[in-house]
């Protein structure tokens, strides 16, 4: 902590939830309640080990990141801060905007279908989708 009471950047992005965010949970529960069944945090990148997808359907391989819209720059609601530390907050959402990119490629060069979901997406319909591209996914390869 620093000697004003605050927390320091590192210290307060060590605390920042990663996994398990509201918008994840809401989404996941309504997936459930449809009968579908996941693996949560999946590590399906092989050649990126320490690169994890949110909500993962192994069989039909699709893969679900959800965005929390200030982390990953939302076009619609993303703000920077201002003040001192506006350039290392553009960098550090640039790189992360990089490896979102950098991992929906790896995935599907994989075969993967990858599902990309903003915290500020609507949750029905965003469950919809996945649901009609999970169904068709494991229908198709069941004919095959």
């Amino acid at each position: 902590m620093l000697g004003n009471g605050t927390l320091d950047m590192h210290e307060r992005l060590s605390k920042q939830a990663t996994a398990d965010t509201s918008p994840e949970v809401h989404l996941r529960s309504l997936l459930h309640r449809r009968g579908l069944r996941f693996r949560l945090h999946g590590h399906v990148v092989p050649s990126a080990p320490r690169r994890s997808v949110d909500i993962v359907f192994p069989g039909p391989r699709v893969a679900v990141a959800v965005h929390g819209c200030f982390w990953h720059g939302c076009p619609k609601h993303a703000r920077l801060p201002h003040g001192d530390t506006r350039g290392w907050w553009e960098d550090k959402l640039r790189r992360n905007r990089e490896r979102d990119l950098e991992t929906k490629r790896l995935l599907e060069a994989d075969g993967w279908e990858v599902v990309e979901v903003w915290e500020c997406d609507d949750p029905v319909r965003v469950s919809d989708e996945i649901e009609s591209l999970v169904r068709a996914r494991r229908a198709s390869s069941n004919r095959g």
